[in-house]
């Protein structure tokens, strides 16, 4: 396999590792209200009370507050499909880098610009609304651990263009000559 083959292997793989954990991480906000009672009954089952009260404390709160949107206010819940319907349309968009990475490199870099907009907006909006900083730290770490894999496939797609350069420019050097003479 050529560098540049191997260079593009490697640029699918991040995205694609990327891209699913972003279809996931969408996925999760449509069920909120079952999803946090199957893990409050998990954690219960778990022996978390004894070991982490705040933390089962903050998923019961939670849970409680979810449960009465959904039984008086079931239109609030809308708001977080449009918050998975979100992730899964930026997911979409990373289909152009993994078609042709310098070209849409563009993506990766909204990408990357999205990721440390997280930390700034849960720094604000975490006290604001009355989020536990411990739980802010946890949604500050999806920017952090989102713009890793976004950050690798930037440097590989940099070195992917300056080796087409280099490939251009070689191909040009030659140009009107036909080997062998």
């Amino acid at each position: 396999m050529s560098d540049r083959a191997a260079l593009l292997r490697g640029i699918r793989v991040w995205l694609v590792l990327f891209v699913v954990c972003l279809v996931l991480s969408g996925a999760t906000a449509f069920p909120l209200v079952h999803e946090l009672r199957w893990t409050e009954g998990g954690l219960r089952a778990l022996s978390v009370p004894e070991l982490l009260p705040g933390l089962m404390d903050w998923i019961t709160r939670v849970r409680e507050g979810l449960d009465a949107v959904d039984a008086e206010y079931p239109f609030v819940l809308y708001g977080t499909d449009w918050l998975a319907f979100a992730h899964l349309v930026i997911a979409v968009a990373f289909y152009g880098p993994y078609r042709d990475p310098v070209r849409n490199v563009w993506v990766v870099e909204f990408g990357m610009i999205a990721c440390a907009g997280i930390i700034p907006l849960a720094l604000v909006c975490g006290p604001v609304r009355g989020i536990p900083f411990w739980w802010t730290l946890i949604d500050m770490s999806f920017g952090v651990f989102g713009v890793l894999p976004l950050y690798v496939v930037r440097k590989r797609i940099k070195r992917l263009e300056r080796m087409s350069r280099a490939d251009a420019v070689a191909s040009t050097s030659h140009g009107g000559q036909r080997e062998g003479q």
